[in-house]
């Protein structure tokens, strides 16, 4: 079912990513990310090891003829453009499944990458697939996750794999539990020695934010973990049928190694133009 929203779009803004600038001598740094090797979900192939370029020719593939892309450009100190973001949309009625996706992705100097991606797919009424079905479909994708409840399935991350709480959600337990409340029990577990860091808390409140690195950047520092992938499944037409889902992923991790990437890269721009900014009084 859900290969059937695979549509594609026309691109109606600039189609070439912009050359670095020759003001900035920037040698880009990889930040680094919550996700392995073995672990790196990703959502319509793009995870957190996508580039802007790549991700972008990933769209413009499985969006190609219909709908509408918006390449959003942003500058890093003064002078040098990128891509700082891509949402490719299509709206839904009801002969056909609708879709957005959007991603956001760090400067340059932290080698563009992404950070943040969400696909929200609105299924025409006819198109609905049943809720068993996308659960088995997120957990042959995804693997097991930490926590459901609440019309979620929440995968959790630190240290390169997913987060256990203890419970054992396969896919009959996991069809069980995402229309019930999450268990507090188990999401006790989830937050730090304090009972501070709630990742479902800060998924939340990350989607309701700017999606640039500023933005986000707060909730980052503050999650007990260190990336977060969320699916949302929004009853349909009748309760064993879903009328929405929500993939979101969140790299925690990348969101604070690329901001101190960026500000480092910006702070040695500023010394490269004012050297006097280098001269220090002698010790005395």
């Amino acid at each position: 079912m859900l290969r059937r929203a695979l549509i594609a779009l026309v691109v109606v803004c600039p189609a070439a990513l912009p050359a670095a600038s020759l003001a900035y001598d920037l040698t880009p740094k990889t930040p680094e990310t919550a996700f392995s090797r073995k672990a790196h979900p990703d959502i319509l192939g793009i995870s957190a090891n996508s580039s802007a370029a790549s991700a972008r020719a990933i769209l413009e593939s499985s969006f190609r003829g219909r709908g509408k892309a918006d390449i959003q450009e942003q500058k890093f100190g003064s002078a040098l453009s990128y891509t700082a973001a891509l949402v490719f949309t299509l709206p839904s009625d009801t002969k056909q499944t609708g879709e957005v996706l959007s991603s956001s992705f760090s400067s340059p100097a932290s080698a563009n990458l992404a950070y943040f991606v969400d696909r929200s797919l609105t299924f025409a009424q006819d198109q609905q697939p049943s809720k068993a079905e996308m659960v088995k479909q997120i957990l042959d994708k995804y693997g097991m996750p930490t926590i459901v409840g609440n019309q979620h399935l929440y995968y959790f991350y630190r240290k390169g794999s997913i987060m256990s709480a203890g419970a054992k959600y396969k896919e009959a337990a996991a069809l069980e539990a995402v229309d019930r409340p999450l268990d507090p029990k188990t999401a006790l577990k989830l937050n730090d020695s304090n009972g501070r860091g709630s990742c479902v808390a800060v998924v939340k409140r990350s989607l309701e934010k700017e999606k640039k690195l500023a933005a986000l950047l707060a909730e980052a520092k503050g999650a007990n973990c260190e990336g977060a992938l969320s699916v949302e499944l929004t009853p349909g037409a009748t309760p064993d049928r879903v009328g929405k889902a929500q993939f979101t992923l969140l790299d925690f991790k990348r969101m604070i190694s690329a901001a101190k990437i960026d500000a480092d890269a910006l702070a040695e721009a500023q010394n490269e133009r004012n050297p006097s900014s280098k001269v220090r009084a002698p010790k005395l």
